[in-house]
C-alpha cells in the first residue's frame, strides 16, 4: 500500500517545482519590461483592487470567521481585518508604487579609468523572490507590487488564515498584469496552506528563487533562517523601545508614546519599551503613565517605577524580550542616554528605536551608539513604514546587516552589474 503522506509530500513537491519554473520563466521578460509596462499593470491592479471591493471583503469575512472561531487574538485578528478604508489604502498603495521612478538600469555610479575605460554599476533585478508572510492579506498586494516595479518575478505564500483574503487580492493583480500584456506567472500565490509547501519554497525549487523574504513572527523568521537554501532578507520581531529623556517636552512625549504604543498595536512598528531617564522621574513619570492608562494600556513596570506608582503588574524578564502586539507596555527607569543604550543593545531586535529629547547631544549619542535599521528622533515608532518613508509600500523591515535593512522597497529588490565600455583597449 501506498504511504498516503509521502504521495501528497510528492505531489506538493511537484506543485511548488512548477511555480518556481514558472516563475522563473517570467523573470526573464519582466526583467526588461518598460516602465510603461509595468505602471499600466499597477494602475489596472490598483483599479481591479477597488472594482473588486465586495469579492475580497467577501473572502475577507470568511477568513475573519474562521479565525474569531479558532479564538485567535485580538491583535492578529485586527492584522487580518480588511474593511473598505484599508481596500482603498491598498489600492493607493499600489498607485505610489506605480509612481515611484524605474529602478531598473539606473546607472548608480560611473566613472573613467586612466586607460580610457568608461565604467558602470546599473540596477538590475534580483530575479525570482519568494515572500513567505502571516496574517496580512495586504502584503499580498504590497510584495506583488513591488516586486513588480523591481522588475523580478514572485511567489507569494501567505497564511493560511488570509488565504481567502489573499487570493482574492491575487486575482486583482493577474488582472493587472494580463492587462499590460506582461506574464501572469509574473506574480503567484501559493494555491495551498500545507506547511510542506514552505519547506519546498525554502529549498529554493531546483534553483529557481533568487531570494527569501520572511514576514512575520520570531518562529517564522527562525525557520525560514534555519532551512533556506537561498539567501534571506530577514524581517525579524519588531521589539521597539521609546526613550525618553530628561530634556524631552512631556507634552510631545505624551503624544508620541502614546501614538507608538497605542495607533495600532499589532504593527511591527508598534512600541514594547518605554524607558524613561533617572532625571526625569519628578517630572515625566506619572504623565506618561497617566496618559498611556488612559488609553487604555496595560503596563508592565519594573521596580524603580513600582516603588513610585506600586499598583502596576510587575515586569519581569521576559517582558523586555516579548514582543506583545497588544495594549501592553513593558516601563523602566534607566541612568540617561547611556542607560537606555545599554538596554536597548542587551534586548532590541534591531527593528525600530525612537529618542524623545530636545538635547543635541543627546539625540547625537542615540543616531550613533543604538544598531537598529531605524532611529527616530522626537517622532512615533509607528513611522516605521515603506509607504511613510516615501517608497509607496514595502515588502518588510529588513533586520539584517546585508544588502537591505530598514524598509525594502523598490531599491532594496534590485542587485547590481557592471558595464565596462571600451575602444579596442586589450589587458598587457
Amino acid at each position: 500500500m501506498l504511504d498516503k503522506a509521502k504521495v501528497d509530500q510528492t505531489e506538493i513537491n511537484a506543485l511548488m517545482l512548477d511555480i518556481g519554473q514558472r516563475a522563473h520563466a517570467a523573470a526573464r521578460p519582466l526583467a526588461i519590461a518598460s516602465a510603461e509596462a509595468k505602471n499600466l499593470a499597477l494602475t489596472a491592479m490598483a483599479d481591479a483592487i477597488i472594482a473588486d471591493e465586495q469579492t475580497i471583503l467577501s473572502a475577507n469575512a470568511i477568513d475573519l470567521k474562521n479565525a474569531e472561531d479558532s479564538g485567535l487574538a485580538a491583535s492578529f485578528i485586527d492584522r487580518l481585518t480588511l474593511d473598505p478604508a484599508r481596500i482603498a489604502a491598498i489600492a493607493a498603495g499600489i498607485r505610489a508604487i506605480a509612481e515611484l521612478k524605474d529602478p531598473v538600469g539606473e546607472v548608480i555610479a560611473e566613472w573613467d579609468r586612466p586607460n580610457g575605460l568608461h565604467i558602470e554599476r546599473v540596477r538590475t533585478p534580483l530575479g525570482v523572490i519568494g515572500v513567505i508572510y502571516e496574517s496580512r492579506p495586504n502584503v499580498t498586494a504590497d510584495a506583488g507590487a513591488l516586486c513588480l516595479k523591481s522588475g523580478n518575478a514572485v511567489i507569494l505564500r501567505g497564511g493560511s488564515d488570509s488565504l481567502n483574503s489573499s487570493r482574492a487580492i491575487h486575482a486583482c493583480l493577474v488582472k493587472g498584469l494580463e492587462k499590460a500584456g506582461l506574464p501572469a506567472d509574473a506574480i503567484q500565490l501559493v494555491p495551498i496552506s500545507d506547511r510542506a509547501a514552505v519547506g519546498a519554497l525554502l529549498s529554493g525549487l531546483g534553483g529557481t528563487v533568487d531570494v527569501i523574504v520572511p514576514r512575520g513572527g520570531k518562529s517564522l523568521v527562525a525557520r525560514v533562517q534555519s532551512e533556506a537554501r537561498v539567501p534571506v532578507f530577514a524581517h525579524l520581531e519588531g521589539l521597539c523601545h521609546v526613550y525618553v529623556d530628561a530634556s524631552a517636552n512631556v507634552e510631545m512625549a505624551k503624544h508620541i508614546v502614546v501614538n507608538s504604543k497605542m495607533r495600532r498595536t499589532g504593527v511591527c512598528g508598534a512600541a514594547e519599551t518605554l524607558l524613561i531617564d533617572s532625571a526625569a522621574i519628578a517630572t515625566h513619570l506619572m504623565p506618561l503613565l497617566e496618559a498611556l492608562t488612559e488609553a487604555g494600556c496595560e503596563i508592565h513596570a519594573s521596580p524603580t517605577v513600582l516603588k513610585i506608582h506600586p499598583g502596576f503588574k510587575p515586569a519581569t524578564e521576559d517582558d523586555w524580550r516579548t514582543e506583545y502586539l497588544d495594549a501592553i507596555i513593558a516601563v523602566a527607569i534607566v541612568d540617561g542616554v547611556s542607560g537606555a543604550i545599554d538596554h536597548i543593545a542587551r534586548y532590541s531586535s534591531h527593528h525600530t528605536e525612537a529618542v524623545i529629547a530636545e538635547d543635541p547631544a543627546v539625540v547625537e549619542r542615540f543616531f550613533n551608539e543604538v544598531d537598529s535599521a531605524i532611529l527616530l528622533h522626537n517622532a512615533s515608532t509607528q513611522f516605521a513604514d515603506g509607504g511613510e518613508f516615501g517608497m509607496g509600500a514595502e515588502i518588510g523591515i529588513a533586520t539584517g546587516k546585508m544588502h537591505a535593512r530598514g524598509p525594502v522597497g523598490v531599491e532594496q529588490l534590485t542587485s547590481f552589474k557592471y558595464r565596462v565600455r571600451g575602444t579596442g583597449q586589450v589587458r598587457p
